[in-house]
C-alpha cells in the first residue's frame, strides 16, 4: 500500500552537514566494487577543474590549482545492479580544494548522488520495481534496503521511496530528467523516470537486449 505524503528519513534526507565551503560532489567514470578495490591516487582522481570557479587544476606553468584534502568515509547503500543483495559499503572519497577560491569538492565513484546514501543504482531499481512492474511498496523496500528490521510503524510503506518519488516531482533527484506534472500519480512518476534511465543505458550487446527494469540502474550510474 502506498501511503503519501509521508515525511522523509532524515539519514536519507542528508549525508552530512554541508559547509559553506563545499560546493560540488564530482561522480567518476570508475564504479564503487573498482573504487573499493584500490582507492584511486590523488593525481588520478584530481578534477580538471574547480566545480566553483572553474579555474584549471593543472594550469600549464603554474602551480596545481586543486590540492588534495584528504579522504572520507561514505557509506553507500542498496545493491549495484539488478539482481544483486542489498549492502552496506563503505568507500572512501577524495577531497580536492581549489588555492584560487578555496571551495572544496568530493570525487566519488559514479553510483554516487550528492546527499543521499543509497546509490543511484539502488535508487533506479526501487523506482523500477514500484513503476514499472507494479511491486508493493513493502516489496521494493525489501530488495533495495540494506535494513531488515521494521519498526511495526513503517510496515507497508517505505519513507524513503516516498522522498525519492516527491524529489523526481520536482526535479530534484536525477536533475536530467525533467520535472512531473502534479497530477500524476506516484507509480507514474516512478515508471517515467526508470524508463528514462532505462534510455540512457550502454548499448547492448545482442540480438535481445535486457527489459527497462534492468537497464535503469546502469542508465542511473551514467545519470546526474
Amino acid at each position: 500500500m502506498w501511503r503519501h505524503p509521508c515525511p522523509p528519513m532524515p539519514r536519507e534526507k542528508t549525508v552530512s552537514r554541508v559547509s559553506r565551503s563545499t560546493r560540488e560532489v564530482i561522480r567518476s567514470q570508475r564504479g564503487v566494487k573498482s573504487w573499493a578495490e584500490a582507492v584511486p591516487s590523488v593525481e588520478v582522481a584530481r578534477p580538471a577543474r574547480c566545480p566553483e570557479c572553474g579555474a584549471a587544476s593543472r594550469p600549464v606553468g603554474g602551480a596545481l590549482g586543486l590540492h588534495g584534502h584528504g579522504l572520507r568515509q561514505r557509506q553507500v547503500l542498496g545493491p549495484l545492479e539488478w539482481g544483486e543483495a542489498a549492502q552496506v559499503r563503505v568507500v572512501s572519497v577524495r577531497r580536492f580544494r581549489c588555492t584560487t577560491c578555496r571551495a572544496t569538492c568530493t570525487v566519488c565513484p559514479r553510483e554516487v548522488l550528492p546527499r543521499r546514501l543509497y546509490s543511484a543504482t539502488a535508487i533506479a531499481l526501487a523506482l523500477a520495481l514500484f513503476g514499472l512492474l507494479s511491486r508493493p511498496v513493502a516489496g521494493v523496500r525489501a530488495q533495495v534496503s540494506p535494513w531488515r528490521v521494521v519498526g511495526p510503524g513503517s510496515v507497508g510503506r517505505w519513507c524513503a521511496l516516498a522522498a525519492w518519488v516527491r524529489a523526481l516531482s520536482r526535479g530534484g533527484l536525477f536533475s536530467a530528467l525533467p520535472p512531473c506534472p502534479e497530477d500524476w500519480s506516484p507509480r507514474r512518476v516512478a515508471a517515467r523516470a526508470a524508463a528514462a534511465l532505462a534510455a540512457r543505458a550502454p548499448e547492448a550487446v545482442g540480438t535481445s537486449p535486457p527489459p527497462l527494469h534492468v537497464l535503469a540502474p546502469l542508465g542511473a550510474a551514467r545519470s546526474g
